[in-house]
């Protein structure tokens, strides 16, 4: 059974929205080097934007861990509302152009090259976010609260163990892909806002690792390591920052994190739709 696709109020089923990953994937696939670099740097720069959000709403709200993060998760779902309706290329959504991989229809140079210069073209995006975000002394409002909450959450991030952070990111991106999966159903954006809210929200107030986000975060971190008035709000001293630093931000969160993420978009999401919908005996 299929959905109607001249009735506009109703929204795909499963079996149409694996062939329009496919499609859309193949799509992806095929952008020009400059497109995909100018949207994977507004991607970048969208979650960015969501990761500052969940910064200022968390901070200072006494409501308690679990309230406090689901706010936060909300709030956070403005970037990838931003991808998927403003346009933009995320490394973790991409993850699910495997499909129209596995189907033929991408080459795996196409697919690493898409992976390739759409995760860099993130990193600028997230970076330049950062580098607005401190210059704006966002991080200064409530008494330097904004920044000592960021601060916390980015020296966090770093201290996670090696296989706890693949963890995290695999279920992370299985929740992503599941709502870039649920937005090929929609008809409307206010389908792909219904779509973004619920699995992005709980990824984030589960406190699963996004490694597109943590190339905000982190780095965030590592400037306002340096500002003696937000360490000292944080309540954290020398010592306990000891393990934010590029190296570990790299080593310990980035490289476990983006392994988790592959993990969780291709094989939990994209590859398990792939073989329901279209493998070659469903086909």
């Amino acid at each position: 059974m299929t959905s109607d696709p001249h009735n506009s109020f109703d929204p795909l089923l499963p079996v149409d929205m694996a062939h329009r990953a496919e499609t859309i994937g193949e799509t992806k696939a095929n952008l020009s080097t400059l497109n995909l670099l100018l949207l994977s740097m507004l991607a970048g720069a969208f979650i960015a934007l969501g990761a500052d959000f969940f910064i200022a709403v968390t901070t200072s709200t006494g409501l308690g861990y679990g309230v406090t993060r689901l706010i936060g998760g909300v709030a956070f779902s403005l970037g990838l509302y931003l991808v998927v309706v403003a346009g933009g290329e995320l490394f973790t959504g991409n993850n699910l152009i495997v499909m129209a991989w596995a189907s033929g229809r991408v080459s795996t140079l196409k697919i690493a090259r898409n992976w390739g210069i759409v995760y860099v073209g993130n990193l600028v995006g997230a970076l330049g976010t950062v580098l607005l975000v401190y210059l704006s002394g966002h991080w200064r409002f409530n008494g330097y609260e904004v920044g000592a909450n960021a601060l916390r959450v980015a020296n966090h991030k770093v201290n996670l163990g090696f296989e706890e952070a693949i963890a995290l990111g695999i279920l992370c991106n299985g929740l992503v892909c599941l709502a870039v999966w649920l937005c090929y159903s929609a008809r409307s954006n206010t389908d792909k806002a219904v779509s973004v809210l619920f699995p992005i929200t709980a990824f984030v107030a589960a406190g699963f690792e996004h490694s597109v986000a943590n190339m905000f975060f982190i780095p965030l971190g590592l400037l306002l390591k340096e500002d003696d008035a937000v360490v000292e709000t944080s309540g954290l001293t020398s010592d306990g920052l000891e393990n934010l630093t590029v190296v570990d931000f790299i080593a310990n969160n980035l490289v476990p994190v983006t392994l988790g993420n592959l993990i969780g978009g291709v094989v939990l999401v994209g590859a398990m739709y792939w073989l329901v919908y279209l493998r070659p005996s469903k086909v």
